[in-house]
């Protein structure tokens, strides 16, 4: 499995807490969504929230230890695999100072031609800076 190239911190917020203390498991795919939009950012910029050209098809996560008010996160992401119209990212959620494992999941994304309404084939663009920033472990069909 290739190393995480990529992470960013996040405070816990008193917002993400459920009536336990800590944070609720919904909150979780919002954390992943973070990771995923700062990732993006740092490879592709951010288009316009019209343009971006993927569907979210399947998420997944794994909780591992409660986060708590006061902790910081580390949030790692990588784009583990490209098929052929859909790619995987995967997430790793770790308590910044100890490095105890949070959660960990996935998502899948589909390349999506919104005016056509279908699948379209992950563009040779985005493909290739992909390639480029996730070097050799990345998946390739």
């Amino acid at each position: 499995m290739h190393p995480f190239r990529f992470t960013t911190d996040l405070e816990i917020r008193f917002r993400d807490l459920d009536a336990l203390g800590h944070v609720n498991n919904a909150v979780y795919l919002t954390y992943f969504e973070i990771a995923r939009t700062r990732y993006w950012k740092q490879l592709f910029g951010l288009p316009p929230a019209d343009d971006w050209g993927f569907v979210m098809v399947r998420t997944e996560c794994n909780y591992r230890s409660p986060a708590l008010l006061g902790e910081t996160i580390t949030m790692a992401a990588r784009i583990s695999a490209l098929k052929n119209s859909s790619f995987i990212f995967e997430y790793r959620l770790t308590e910044s100072r100890t490095g105890r494992l949070i959660a960990d999941g996935l998502s899948v994304q589909a390349c999506f031609d919104m005016k056509g309404g279908q699948t379209v084939p992950i563009p040779d663009t985005m493909r290739q800076r992909v390639k480029e920033f996730e070097g050799p472990g990345l998946s390739v069909r």
